[in-house]
């Protein structure tokens, strides 16, 4: 007996397959559980339909999802926290804090679940966070934290390290 799936079943196969199974087992146990539809002509054009249907929707999600990803891409986002010594923030900025920034500037909701931050930014400069729109479209999100007011820090300058049997330098004294 060939059979429509109308949900996964173990051992059979997944929602929307068409299957071949035992009559019995069709007949007294898929079909009566609303498991799995006797195939005809009729459900055959339905089910052909319903596939034109989803792969139709799924290639609007995935051009919809690559011109988002498009606007994030386009610009970076700047987030203001408040900072203490050695640009720490007092607080951390999470990824329901960069989903209201993109929100704000691009007026596009962001699920804060689809924004994969390992763990919260704790201190100041820019920083790239990936943003998983669908499944296989991944946007990189510049996200630049700062002081409020403040701008970026610039990179820090390396010093030259002293070779390792030069004198240390003279301790200054302060005067009264």
């Amino acid at each position: 007996m060939k059979v429509v799936l109308l949900h996964d079943v173990a051992g059979v196969g997944k929602a929307g397959e068409l299957a071949t199974v035992a009559d019995g087992y069709g007949r007294n146990y898929l079909v009566p559980r609303k498991l799995a539809m006797i195939a005809n002509e009729g459900v055959m054009r339905s089910l052909e339909m319903q596939r034109k249907t989803i792969q139709r929707r799924a290639q609007r999600e995935r051009h919809d999802a690559e011109s988002v990803a498009a606007r994030l891409q386009s610009a970076p986002i700047h987030i203001e926290a408040h900072t203490g010594v050695g640009g720490k923030l007092y607080g951390s900025v999470t990824t329901q804090d960069i989903a209201d920034a993109v929100k704000k500037k691009f007026d596009i909701d962001v699920d804060r679940r689809k924004i994969d931050l390992q763990e919260p930014i704790r201190l100041v400069g820019s920083y790239t966070v990936p943003v998983r729109l669908i499944r296989d479209v991944v946007a990189p999100l510049t996200v630049n934290v700062t002081e409020p007011g403040g701008e970026l820090p610039a990179p820090k300058e390396t010093l030259p390290t002293p070779a390792p049997d030069a004198p240390l330098p003279a301790p200054v004294e302060e005067t009264p």
